[in-house]
């Protein structure tokens, strides 16, 4: 799938060799879809391979009906509507694994990408939108108007993209579980102070500041291979790890997925209700 074929995300890369790829759904909010995945999936192929493409931001679109700052989206999160694949050739319906709820394959192929990749996070990231961030973001940049927040428990599913294993890692076991168990929101502010971002910045200001981040690491300003070889060693040793942890979240989500507390928790979600579950 080459980048002109995209249609959940685009892929722009500069004269510097910065590769922006911008979550681009804005009418549901840049929700993630099993598409929107596989088609990460070969943004980041195309990324590694390129040896012009040196460092990668990943951030959402603005929608074109708004000029209203505060209502950005970075990602909703999963995108369950059944519409998801409307229109989708069968040619890549072919390639996507719908049993990989988790997103392993996607999340390994950024996890093991040694060229840098920032986020530059513009509004709302909920769910998977923030699991995303963890799995494959050295650095993250939020808009003084984001804030995040996992709501899987609310929904009767699992935390997936890996979060299993990267949060607790972040915050320590008990402050991973309370932001699992109990999802509130995280303001921008908050998300810095949790280690889950390095740095909020006016909105006007946030593309710009992640892109002179990202120059600083590529050459010529930046040594990119001894960068890329700092994150190889990094990444490598929790490699199988990572990849156990998608299985289990994989084996956990194709489970939930069929429970009736997650047929209550989509539905309350789109009422607007609380949830009442029976832990079935």
């Amino acid at each position: 799938m080459q980048p002109d074929q995209f249609s959940d995300i685009t892929y722009v890369r500069d004269s510097a060799g910065i590769v922006t790829l911008t979550l681009n759904t804005p009418q549901r909010k840049n929700a993630l879809s099993g598409l929107t995945f596989h088609e990460i999936w070969w943004a980041a192929e195309h990324f590694k391979s390129d040896e012009d493409a040196h460092a990668m931001i990943i951030t959402g679109a603005p929608d074109p009906d708004s000029d209203d700052a505060t209502r950005e989206a970075f990602s909703s999160g999963g995108y369950f509507s059944p519409d998801a694949f409307e229109g989708v050739p069968e040619a890549v319906m072919a390639e996507i694994d719908l049993s990989d709820i988790a997103q392993k394959k996607t999340v390994l192929q950024l996890f093991q990408c040694d060229k840098p990749i920032f986020a530059a996070v513009n509004g709302l990231a909920i769910g998977g939108a923030v699991t995303l961030v963890l799995a494959v973001a050295d650095q993250v940049y939020m808009s003084e108007h984001a804030w995040m927040q996992l709501p899987f428990a609310k929904l009767g599913i699992a935390a997936e993209l890996g979060s299993t294993f990267l949060l607790p890692r972040v915050l320590g076991f008990q402050k991973a579980k309370e932001v699992f168990f109990y999802p509130e929101r995280i303001a921008a502010a908050q998300a810095v102070e949790l280690g889950l971002a390095g740095k909020v910045l006016p909105h006007a200001e946030l593309l710009d500041y992640t892109r002179e981040r990202a120059l600083q690491l590529i050459p010529p300003r930046g040594a990119g291979l001894a960068i890329r070889e700092m994150k190889k060693a990094m990444h490598a040793p929790h490699v199988e790890a990572l990849s156990e942890a998608l299985d289990r979240e994989n084996t956990a989500l194709n489970t939930l997925f069929r429970s009736k507390d997650f047929t209550e928790g989509l539905s309350a979600r789109m009422e607007r209700r609380d949830a009442v579950f029976i832990g079935q």
